[in-house]
């Protein structure tokens, strides 16, 4: 983590020492009273709740110091507190300046889906050849970017950072704290059309990483996405396209399915051909990996620096991750969160698995405004459509996936529905049979792994 003095805090945050030792040096920096390392500084972010009111339960967790817009009466004389104007600003103002004060590189990755993927295939393949700082978990918004970026050490060379945004404007707000040197967008589709309202402003939204894009930066994009060739337009500097048609720089083609033992397919990078084998139950994560590979191409690394990396690439935690259970139970944990382009990639991918069932216990879909009804039903119609044998839907939305799916044939008794995700977590089991796969899908609102958790205490992971 960076480790700062007092006063350099105080310079790049607006901020002044009003009590403690302005001597100290601080390389811990945390908003979460529960996980403050202890000696870390805490930033009293205002939002939901008032940090404020943490920074005494920080305090006693270990923190020596506390960046806050207020005084706070009764602090020990010994505690650090920064006064700032804005605490929110504080911290995006001192990852800033920390980052700039560095040559790092940074890889910038937005996208509607898919962007945590990528941002853990980057990092394995440039760990061999870079000293690489990344975004943990998803981290990507105005707070736990800059969080990010404290966590960086003097010898960083690239730093590989999660952009996320559910507005327009929030991505330009990121690209300020961090200027991409390379910016990857993984593609465009309807997520947070609730806040948004159209197609055309979600890749307006993703479009800013462009507009942040550093002098002579590179843009990696989808050639095989309805928005990449519009959104090149926006690119201040050269393109890598990755996809899977001829038009695209670094394109598979050829796909073999192997079941459990993942995909063969055709890639063609930096001008030739190699025939891989990867761990990939489904194209989408082909879709992350080319995506990967042209930040990769970006930084200038040839095959034989890649290759060795590539062992280490896998499915992230809740994104796609197989879980074996007893009795011949396979369980695709992609609970983290959903939308219509994710879940028809898993439905179609997931569902030529061998098993002797497929079971699809998919959860509402959230944030997709007017449409939601619509996007739902056609997932239940493409569930039936893929064959899926079970389809069990959780939450109000997931009724219209029912409707779907019964639309296109699927038997009543096939079909499960369960109001929340705590209610299907106690009765579903009954419904398992040996040697189901089972595809657990939602939004992250409806805690979906609720499911996957009581799923793997009652038949015992192996």
């Amino acid at each position: 983590m960076a480790r700062l003095h007092s006063s350099d805090i105080a310079a790049a945050t607006g901020g002044t020492v009003i009590r403690g030792d302005a001597s100290r040096t601080f390389s811990s920096f945390g908003i979460d009273s529960r996980t403050i390392i202890p000696g870390g500084l805490f930033f009293a972010i205002i939002a939901e709740r008032d940090g404020h009111d943490y920074v005494a339960a920080a305090a006693a967790r270990g923190a020596a110091g506390a960046v806050v817009s207020h005084d706070i009466p009764g602090a020990d004389p010994s505690f650090v507190l920064f006064k700032v104007k804005d605490t929110v600003a504080a911290l995006q103002d001192l990852a800033r300046i920390v980052l700039a004060a560095r040559t790092v590189k940074v890889v910038g990755i937005t996208g509607s889906v898919g962007k945590t993927t990528t941002k853990e295939f980057v990092a394995t393949l440039l760990a061999p050849s870079f000293r690489v700082l990344k975004s943990e978990a998803n981290l990507n918004n105005h707070l736990g970017l800059a969080l990010s970026i404290l966590r960086i050490e003097d010898d960083d060379e690239v730093a590989v950072l999660e952009m996320g945004m559910s507005a327009l404007g929030e991505i330009r707000t990121l690209t300020k704290i961090a200027p991409p040197d390379i910016a990857v967008i993984t593609n465009v589709a309807p997520v947070h059309l609730a806040f948004l309202g159209t197609m055309e402003a979600i890749a307006t939204a993703k479009g800013e990483i462009l507009e942040g894009l550093k002098s002579g930066g590179t843009a990696v994009l989808n050639s095989d996405d309805g928005w990449g060739r519009t959104l090149a337009k926006r690119a201040p500097g050269p393109v890598i396209f990755f996809g899977n048609g001829d038009d695209a720089e670094i394109r598979a083609s050829e796909f073999i399915p192997l079941g459990f033992d993942g995909l063969q397919f055709r890639l063609f990078y930096d001008g030739s051909d190699h025939i891989l084998q990867m761990p990939f139950l489904a194209e989408m994560h082909v879709q992350n990996f080319l995506a990967a590979l042209g930040a990769a191409r970006a930084l200038g690394l040839p095959w034989d620096r890649l290759e060795p990396a590539m062992a280490g690439l896998a499915p992230v935690a809740k994104r796609g991750m197989i879980i074996r259970l007893t009795d011949g139970i396979t369980i695709i944990d992609d609970s983290y969160n959903s939308s219509p382009q994710a879940l028809e990639a898993a439905l179609r991918g997931y569902g030529r698995l061998p098993a002797k069932r497929h079971v699809a216990v998919l959860g509402d879909m959230l944030e997709l405004g007017h449409e939601a009804s619509t996007f739902h039903e056609t997932a239940g119609r493409r569930a039936a459509q893929l064959g899926w044998d079970i389809v069990a839907i959780v939450g109000p939305l997931g009724r219209r996936i029912a409707e779907g799916a019964r639309a296109e044939g699927l038997a009543a008794n096939r079909i499960l529905e369960f109001a929340t995700s705590a209610e299907a977590a106690d009765a579903l089991p009954e419904f398992i049979a040996p040697n189901d796969l089972i595809l657990i899908k939602g939004s992250r609102g409806v805690r979906m792994e609720r499911i996957v958790d009581r799923l793997r205490d009652l038949f015992k992971e192996i």
